[in-house]
């Protein structure tokens, strides 16, 4: 395969699950009638090959459109040196992953994780150290529907990002790319509140809805999980204070209001991928709030009620 001509702006999006394929197809679009930017699907398996057939299908509430990438493929060395990575792939593979786009990654790139996970950055870091790898995080209920299809099914769609400096030339170019691209997205200053923020609510909900499996609105309004519910996030905030991450007293309060407004029938991807017999990310949701309370000797009862079964339960 051909390698890609080199253009103004190059943005590849790693991962085109639900996040990646949504928000990659929204920068697609817009790319098409952008001669200056250039957006690429790092993909595989039969959604690729989807996608390099007919284009990348997306729907949500207020459209319906098919786009067309720039390049769509799984071999990365016929995509040259990226500007920016935007990732969105499954935080169980990031490790691997990170080796496998190293064709891509010149001195200037950027990397924009969108992954779950209060550790990611660090972990890209570790990797790419002369990269400037900024905070990134996703509140959107996305999935693949079929092959080169995305599906938009909540009422919620808003993306958070940044980095340590606070602002940029970069950060701010990327927060009016996105959101001319249709993407409700906002550069915070203190963007690693943004994630713990994120976190707080997907490793709660993603824990107790495969636990329990049930939706989001359950957990608030089921008389006997919503007790639960209440314990898991006081666990998750006393360690919050620990790590000095910044949440705001009365989080647990509102984030009961925010899932009994999220739709009746809707789940978190974990428990989605659970009932597939997929992996879940069950070590960087729920795993690691365990090893962070035994750190700081806080108590995580529910947390290790809910990693034990669900542990046992994939192992059986």
């Amino acid at each position: 395969m051909h390698k890609l001509q080199t253009a103004t702006t190059k943005i590849v999006i790693v991962g085109l699950g639900g996040v990646g394929g949504y928000y990659g197809g929204l920068l697609s679009k817009y790319a098409e009638q952008q001669p200056d930017i250039s957006v690429v699907f790092l993909a595989r398996g039969a959604h690729l090959k989807a996608i390099q057939s007919h284009g990348l299908k997306v729907s949500d509430e207020n459209q319906c459109f098919v786009t067309h990438p720039t390049l769509a493929t799984d071999d990365v060395r016929a995509i040259g040196k990226a500007d920016y990575v935007i990732m969105a792939t499954k935080s169980y593979d990031l490790q691997e992953v990170l080796q496998q786009i190293q064709p891509i990654i010149a001195k200037h790139t950027v990397i924009l994780p969108l992954l779950n996970g209060i550790d990611i950055t660090a972990r890209i870091r570790a990797v790419y150290p002369q990269n400037e790898v900024w905070y990134g995080c996703v509140y959107i209920i996305t999935r693949i529907t079929e092959p080169g299809v995305i599906e938009d099914s909540g009422n919620v769609r808003f993306m958070h990002f940044g980095h340590e400096k606070k602002t940029s030339d970069r950060l701010k170019f990327m927060e009016t790319l996105l959101q001319q691209a249709g993407i409700e997205a906002v550069l915070k200053e203190d963007a690693i509140r943004a994630v713990w923020r994120k976190f707080f609510f997907i490793s709660t909900t993603a824990a107790l809805t495969t636990y329990y499996n049930t939706d989001f609105a359950s957990l608030v309004n089921d008389v006997e999980i919503r007790p639960m519910y209440l314990a898991i996030m006081q666990e998750l905030y006393a360690i919050s204070i620990a790590e000095k991450a910044g949440l705001r007293e009365g989080l647990v309060e509102e984030l009961m209001d925010y899932g009994a407004s999220l739709p009746v029938g809707k789940t978190s991807s974990m428990n989605s991928d659970y009932l597939s017999g997929k992996p879940i990310e069950l070590e960087n949701l729920v795993g690691v709030v365990i090893e962070l309370g035994k750190k700081h000797h806080i108590p995580t009862p529910v947390y290790s009620q809910v990693y034990e079964a669900l542990r046992a339960s994939m192992n059986a």
